[in-house]
């Protein structure tokens, strides 16, 4: 387990005061001008040697992304902050920006110096309404306190923040929606090239962050990237917040070193699975768009990019979702067949028309109206889906019906049968 000395999420349940006076108490502002005296080389370096990946789903290395932004442009560099959380059994970035928000200000301030922005926007979900005001006063404590602005916390770089309330649309967590949302426009994902790092928000150089991903690196300048690898396995460095909820007997958010077993993370933190581990069912170990494994599988996996990529899943955003075997999982993967088929943007053929026809073969499936050969057409379709759209939404309206045919195509079949020999007229007395 990972020791209290060595969590970055000090308040991650509220148990102090969110203000700047208490922030400060917890480390955040200490010393952040020699921070960003290093210089944006060394900034970059720093990240790239610890090894951080994004913590919004994708995990693609940070210092390296931070790279791609321009040294000499004409134009102004943005940093964006992807704080529209809105993947079902994902609710980290909530709690940080409720209970911790002056360590996402102050990461915001490092990571724009590490890629030579002086304007931040912060994108919020609009349901986050109590959270965008609690981040809304810390910006105000900062500028006041000359953390924020011109010559931001005495370090010489000038920096100007704003936050940015979204609508509430799932897809504007897409990195080129989010950004065409904030442009005033319909949020739909954009083709790529160009990206955003060349031509992002306005377009001018743009780099796209999940809220974890920047709450993290002033502590990993403070006390170096060797200290942030040592945690977790090769590739899979850091710490990492997972969400934990379902079946579990204490539901909860957690920080914990990347690489933990699976079972050790339900077990020793949400205090195991109701009515014990023989109990489970399924986990879903990256938040609903990542494809399910079963139990069996469970017992060795690990909480990284790499051991679940090795079990045909994801470690996606780490919301871990829990199902015993009271549930209903052909109904469980339908409802949220159902989830991406309302959030299609409606852009792309295959997602506005794949999305729509997959939940309903799904429904028919889960009262057992279907038949069986209609399984394997189910999978070709999701194949067609996937890789197929300009945003990944394709991929994880496709990803979970792929996992429940995988390992449970025995139950589909079972309830079409079961369905099938129900109906049957009984057999008339000779």
């Amino acid at each position: 387990m990972l020791k209290d000395k060595d969590r970055i999420f000090t308040n991650l349940y509220g148990q102090a005061g969110v203000d700047l006076a208490s922030s400060k108490k917890r480390g955040i502002w200490d010393k952040t001008a020699s921070l960003v005296k290093k210089g944006r080389a060394t900034i970059v370096e720093e990240i790239k040697a610890s090894g951080l990946r994004g913590r919004g789903g994708a995990g693609f290395p940070t210092g390296l992304k931070w790279s791609f932004m321009p040294e000499h442009s004409t134009l102004p560099s943005y940093l964006v902050v992807n704080a529209d959380e809105s993947e079902p059994g994902t609710c980290k970035d909530r709690d940080m920006i409720r209970f911790d928000p002056h360590r996402l200000l102050e990461g915001c301030l490092l990571s724009a110096a590490g890629m030579g922005a002086h304007h931040v926007y912060i994108y919020i979900r609009g349901e986050f309404v109590r959270e965008a005001e609690v981040l809304q006063s810390a910006i105000e404590e900062a500028y006041a306190a000359g953390l924020l602005g011109k010559n931001a916390a005495k370090s010489g770089y000038d920096l100007d923040l704003y936050l940015h309330r979204g609508a509430g649309a799932y897809i504007c967590g897409e990195e080129t929606a989010l950004l065409e949302s904030l442009e005033g426009k319909k949020g739909q994902p954009r083709l790529k090239p160009p990206f955003p790092a060349t031509c992002g928000l306005y377009g001018c150089p743009t780099t796209v962050n999940n809220v974890e991903t920047i709450a993290v690196v002033p502590t990993i300048l403070r006390r170096g990237a060797a200290w942030f690898s040592s945690f977790g396995r090769d590739k899979n460095h850091g710490t990492k917040v997972f969400c934990i909820s379902g079946h579990v007997n204490k539901p909860c958010t957690v920080e914990e070193s990347m690489s933990i077993p699976l079972k050790d993370l339900i077990e020793q933190h949400a205090g195991g699975v109701r009515g014990g581990w023989q109990n489970l069912l399924a986990v879903i170990p990256g938040g609903s768009s990542v494809p399910l494994i079963p139990r069996t599988l469970c017992e060795t996996a690990l909480m990284d990019y790499s051991s679940l990529q090795e079990l045909n899943s994801g470690l996606g955003t780490g919301g871990v979702i829990v199902m015993d075997r009271s549930t209903d999982i052909v109904r469980a993967i339908a409802r949220i067949a159902h989830f991406y088929k309302h959030e299609s943007c409606g852009q792309c053929t295959p997602c506005r028309e794949g999305t729509g026809w997959m939940w309903r073969v799904l429904e028919r499936m889960a009262e057992g109206r279907a038949e069986v050969a209609e399984i394997e057409l189910l999978l070709q379709v999701s194949k067609q889906v996937e890789g197929h759209t300009i945003c990944a939404l394709g991929d994880a309206a496709a990803w979970p019906i792929q996992g429940l045919i995988r390992h449970f195509r025995g139950e589909i079949v079972k309830r079409i049968e079961g369905r099938r020999l129900a109906e049957q007229p009984p057999i008339a007395a000779q």
